[in-house]
């Protein structure tokens, strides 16, 4: 690279599934319903690295989720986030770079964790947070003198860092932005890698930082809808003077917003309330289990200090949503755990419970105790997507582990659970605060009920009957039509996949 300073820069976010493979966590259905190329969001990383590039530098970021690599664009330098599921995918990215004779850097939780592998397929890894580090490597870069590896002294401080850059990346093409006010997880729960990558010790941004970024995301256009917020954080509510001044910071900017919180919400009436004042429409609450065997063996003590059912109620009164977490597959299920589990979520009324294999990622407690006990089955990492079991199940066999969680996700994302939920909570008015602040405009559900209408004449006769069902309920002002478009998706993903 010689001399010059300039650097043509291309930052990468991976695929986050195969062609023929379809995702709970990807958004083809709802693409394809809206004839566009959207997926749910982006990886924080990229435009975090874009905004500690120095100016001068030419940056260009490729989200396969959205849009091809340009190979030919010949870059100098090309950074790629990785995530254990989709490292496959990110080392054929690195290689083919290299190929070309672009050096590459990886970075992230997975190259991270497994240094060594990661470095087979590129020129150099960041392990652990790249704030530090960046500015440095772009350097030795641009002067030939690229290390192997750089590691991370320590945890950053948060509020020494500009904002994200967002303005690299393709902004209509994503349903949510992604904010975060802080890293860190005070629990140590045996199958997270959150505590093991950032720390247990929260380390906040200013408030003044978030609201200037929150400012930031909400002036750009979103094309059909307003824009929403899914804080990143681990636990929104780790501290709560934070939380509470944040809340009340958000009010004015009238956003849509969704999070990650721990079970103990439930207890924090005056926080629930500022969290609804402010725009919040959902909770993302790792529930894990309702074994307490289960919550012991995986050391998610919290859990057990609350009564889910009465958690789920409380949170719920505010016209918050909760999306209750569920992993299957620890040491103390069985064949009956997975009926159990069913009875559980259609008593306590979960609209969209997310329902994953346990997965043991590298450098969790988890993955040190089942490879130590020889029940790690394989490293296809690509299978380490929490729909697949990658270990031998204590009380189950592998497959009939994966025959259960199928059986668990079909029932709750049938066509007959969904209308029954769905008439639960529009029967009640659910979402009557949120249609009232941020009102579906009339061309949009007809723009909806029109696009229904030419799926009433598919092969998919459940999907037909369902949609005959809510068509008269469309241009009911108590229903959210984004929420029946997941949960179609959702559908799509548990029948076709």
């Amino acid at each position: 690279m010689g001399s010059f300073n300039k650097m043509k820069i291309a930052l990468i976010i991976p695929k986050n599934s195969s062609d023929n493979e379809k995702s709970f966590y990807d958004i083809k259905f709802v693409s394809e319903f809206l004839f566009s190329k959207k997926t749910f969001s982006y990886l924080l990383a990229v435009p975090t690295l874009a905004a500690l590039t120095p100016p001068g530098h030419e940056v260009r970021v490729f989200d396969e989720n959205i849009e091809d690599i340009d190979y030919d664009w010949a870059p100098d330098l090309a950074g790629i986030t990785v995530r254990t599921m989709f490292a496959k995918m990110a080392y054929g990215i690195s290689e083919n770079f290299r190929a070309r004779g672009v050096k590459t850097v990886l970075g992230g939780i997975h190259p991270s964790m497994c240094v060594e592998e990661a470095l087979q397929y590129c020129d150099s890894v960041v392990v652990g947070e790249a704030e530090n580090i960046w500015p440095q490597l772009l350097a030795d870069a641009r002067d030939g003198k690229l290390n192997r590896t750089y590691q991370a002294e320590g945890k950053v401080d948060l509020t020494a860092f500009p904002c994200a850059d967002r303005s690299v990346l393709s902004g209509d093409s994503y349903l949510a932005d992604i904010v975060q006010t802080s890293k860190g997880c005070p629990f140590h729960c045996e199958f997270c890698s959150v505590h093991a990558f950032d720390g247990q010790r929260i380390r906040h941004r200013t408030l003044e930082q978030v609201i200037e970024e929150v400012r930031k995301v909400n002036s750009t256009v979103a094309g059909f809808k307003k824009k929403s917020i899914f804080f990143a954080d681990d636990n929104i509510i780790a501290n709560r003077k934070y939380a509470r001044e944040l809340f009340i910071a958000l009010k004015p900017y009238n956003v849509n917003w969704s999070c990650q919180a721990s079970i103990n919400i439930s207890k924090e009436d005056e926080l629930l309330t500022l969290m609804k004042e402010s725009g919040c429409g959902a909770i993302l609450v790792g529930l894990e289990s309702i074994s307490e065997e289960n919550l012991s063996c995986m050391d998610k003590n919290i859990n057990r200090k609350h009564d889910f059912a009465e958690a789920i109620k409380k949170i719920q009164s505010f016209g918050i949503l909760v999306q209750g977490s569920f992993i299957l597959g620890y040491d103390f299920d069985t064949k009956a755990s997975f009926d159990e589990l069913i009875h559980f979520i259609d008593d306590a009324g979960l609209l969209m419970p997310l329902i994953n294999i346990l997965t043991p990622f590298p450098g969790t407690k988890l993955f040190n105790r089942l490879e130590k006990e020889g029940r790690i089955i394989h490293k296809d990492w690509s299978k380490y997507d929490s729909k697949n079991v990658v270990f031998t199940p204590s009380r189950l066999t592998p497959e009939e582990l994966l025959e259960g969680h199928r059986k668990v996700i079909r029932h709750l994302y049938s066509f007959d659970s969904i209308y029954s939920k769905l008439k639960y909570y529009w029967d009640i008015d659910f979402w009557k605060q949120s249609n009232e602040k941020d009102p579906v405009k009339y061309k949009y559900r007809l723009l909806f009920a029109v696009r229904l209408c030419t799926l009433l004449f598919s092969l998919n006769l459940k999907r037909s009957v369902f949609i005959l069902k809510i068509l008269p309920k469309v241009f009911q002002k108590r229903v959210r039509i984004s929420t029946i478009l997941t949960l179609m998706s959702y559908n799509d993903y548990v029948y076709t996949s």
